[in-house]
């Protein structure tokens, strides 16, 4: 048990700070190709890597989360997963570059669009490669593992975006960012975890992996109609700039949501799976993630929302992005609340009950396609962001039939950094009225805004974050 304590917390700080280095990294090159680019080519990305995660979705049926899931895997259970995957992602790659021109007329695109989605699926393929040797860094908890092969992919993808786009490549600029990442992924990930890939189908192994991969899946399937088949919809219906206008709010608003959340549920799933059985242990362990991604979130998100208009309007060339500005102060408070749910599903995964996370996909899915092709229609693109504001708040039916499972403590757990969160939104607000809109002044809020926080926090609500960072991975 504590040789599990040590690796959650190891591995939680090592994707943070492979996130942080490249979110950074990445937020720099987002701003890079976003100043440079229009907003229709930057549509246009986005288009294609929702048709490449379409794919992705066929290329595992939940194999992968069954050799996480499962207590004790062979080398039969190996062979099994990683050849029925590369029959899935080899039929997968050729429907897919065999409606190439289907794919080209249906949404008009250019000769570099169609470049682009060839190179995807080839990195497609070259990333189902890697599966079986991060499945076994997962299983041991070497997240740490795993960050050094994502800090190289990063670095490799954003350095090349950014120097092409500069260049002024624009769309083919990331083409060969996307090529030059799987090849070094694909390379690094052998190195650190060697495996010498292996062919072999044992039906009753697979059958009895399909047993949590098959529902496991179903809600992969949800989150792709969820996400990705509405990403295509919506580039149909309100046109490459309108995408590219709703693609901007959304990866800046979801940034947070990306680098805190994200790496907390990677973490949590094979932690939880490990310890399912003692459920009074994974309710502390839930009130712990509670806190601990209310206190990194909740002051990102109201400095974000006070912020990001100014960060339009010093940023030479953003103004172009202002339109987009009322799309995203939608998506983040959506993403706040939505966050909330985050926890739970991966919870409801790890103790097995899938069929409580696939009725709540289903949920979302059904109310994202109700909602909104109904409000596109008569507000255009502010009805995707309206609709994800309203599902959000589903987060609360989340919560409740989660402590039926296991008991823990949710509003304790987030009341005092949230309401810290809002008492410092509010005072960068009224000191913002004072300053000049440059970037040093921008620099001067950020700080202020995390010194306002930190102060609240500890004088009000009697919460020292340098005790509760000590804390961490203490969940016995």
């Amino acid at each position: 048990m504590q040789d599990i304590k040590k690796k959650t917390v190891v591995s939680m700080l090592s994707l943070f700070l492979q996130s942080g280095y490249s979110a950074g990294l990445g937020l720099v090159a987002n701003l890079i190709i976003t100043i440079l680019l229009t907003p229709k080519i930057f549509g246009i990305y986005i288009t294609v890597l929702s048709m490449i995660s379409l794919l992705n979705y066929f290329s595992d049926i939940g194999l992968a989360a069954s050799l996480v899931q499962k207590k004790e895997i062979d080398a039969e259970d190996v062979r099994t997963v990683f050849s029925v995957q590369q029959l899935l992602i080899i039929t997968a790659v050729l429907i897919g570059f065999l409606a190439s021109d289907a794919v080209q007329r249906f949404y008009q695109l250019p000769a570099t669009g169609v470049y682009l989605y060839w190179a995807l699926l080839f990195s497609f393929f070259l990333s189902s490669l890697k599966t079986i040797p991060s499945i076994f860094l997962e299983r041991k908890i070497h997240f740490q593992k795993i960050v050094i092969v994502q800090v190289i992919e990063n670095t490799v993808f954003y350095l090349t975006v950014i120097v092409l786009a500069i260049a002024k490549f624009d769309l083919t600029s990331f083409t060969v960012a996307v090529l030059v990442r799987a090849v070094a992924g694909l390379a690094a990930i052998y190195v650190i975890s060697p495996w010498k890939p292996q062919i072999g189908i044992s039906f009753a192994r697979l059958k009895g992996l399909l047993k949590f991969g098959l529902p496991f899946q179903a809600n992969s399937f949800m989150a792709l109609l969820k996400d990705d088949l509405m990403t295509l919809y919506l580039s149909k219906a309100v046109g490459f700039t309108g995408m590219g206008y709703i693609g901007w709010a959304k990866k800046w608003a979801e940034a947070p949501i990306r680098i805190i959340m994200d790496n907390i549920s990677r973490v949590l799933f094979p932690v939880i799976a490990r310890i399912q059985h003692e459920t009074d242990k994974v309710g502390r362990l839930v009130d712990k993630i509670l806190v601990y991604q209310t206190i990194l979130l909740a002051p990102v998100i109201s400095g974000a929302i006070v912020l990001m208009s100014v960060f339009v309007e010093i940023v030479p060339r953003y103004n172009k992005w202002a339109v987009a500005l009322p799309l995203f102060y939608l998506f983040i408070i959506a993403s706040f609340f939505s966050s909330y749910s985050s926890p739970f599903t991966n919870l409801f995964n790890a103790l097995g009950r899938i069929k409580i996370s696939f009725y709540f996909m289903v949920f979302w899915t059904a109310g994202t396609w109700i909602l909104t092709p109904l409000l596109t229609r008569f507000l255009g693109y502010y009805g995707f962001p309206l609709t994800q504001l309203v599902l959000s708040f589903a987060f609360v039916v989340v919560v409740k039939q989660a402590k039926q499972l296991v008991k823990f403590h949710f509003w304790r757990s987030v009341y005092r950094p949230t309401l810290a969160a809002v008492i410092m939104g509010l005072a960068l607000a009224f000191i913002n009225l004072f300053l000049l809109n440059s970037l040093v002044d921008l620099l001067i809020m950020v700080m202020l805004g995390a010194l306002i926080y930190v102060l609240v926090l500890n004088w009000i609500f009697r919460v020292n974050l340098v005790k509760l960072i000590k804390e961490l991975g203490n969940y016995s």
